[in-house]
């Protein structure tokens, strides 16, 4: 999906998604303590703004317009600072070495782009620095709901796993959530890596 798309999507005044932070990263990164943060394809900006009320001094990147002005709003109204970039994650290239924490949460590309992205991310950590990555599983497709239907755009832990290499990996598996519609409960299945910079 390009930019257009997004910024399509983001057009609208209400939230896409709900204000609150992803259930993974309030129970991964809750512990932590506050440092830099860089929230990669932060889209309308409900976990960096939940970084941002922790603590962390955070810079949110994202190539959607709209997205971002949401984000923006979603940070007035939660009275915490964010630093807002607009770019296109699989090209910009973040300060290196400089944040001691990067979430890549639900970016779904073509493996080559994922990779990329992602090698962005892993290079921009501190020493000792984390990196969480968390999307739509593969076997989501079939076995669970939502997300992506390309199977093309979704990754296993194992996939992620490799492309982190130079990394510490802390923690990679498949993990569930309870996804509630009109018509229900029902369960995604999602792929979750947490992996550390060794110092």
């Amino acid at each position: 999906m390009n930019r257009e798309h997004w910024d399509e999507r983001y057009g609208t005044e209400e939230l896409i998604w709900k204000a609150e932070p992803n259930r993974f990263l309030v129970e991964e990164l809750d512990a932590l303590a506050p440092g830099r943060a860089l929230d990669v394809a932060c889209g309308e900006g409900r976990n960096a703004v939940w970084l941002a009320s922790k603590g962390w001094r955070v810079t949110g990147a994202d190539f959607s317009r709209a997205g971002l002005a949401k984000a923006q709003r979603l940070a007035t109204d939660r009275g915490v600072e964010v630093t807002w970039v607009e770019a296109d994650v699989v090209e910009w290239q973040p300060p290196t070495a400089s944040f001691d924490l990067v979430v890549v949460m639900y970016l779904h590309l073509p493996a080559e782009q994922r990779r990329r992205a992602l090698a962005h991310a892993a290079a921009a950590l501190a020493p000792g620095g984390v990196l969480l990555v968390v999307g739509h599983d593969t076997s989501n497709l079939l076995k669970g709901t939502g997300g992506p239907q390309d199977p093309a755009v979704l990754f296993t832990p194992e996939e992620i796993v490799e492309d982190l290499s130079g990394l510490r990996i802390e923690r990679a598996e498949q993990v569930k959530r309870t996804v509630v519609s009109d018509a229900g409960e029902t369960t995604a299945i999602d792929a979750l890596v947490r992996a550390v910079r060794p110092s």
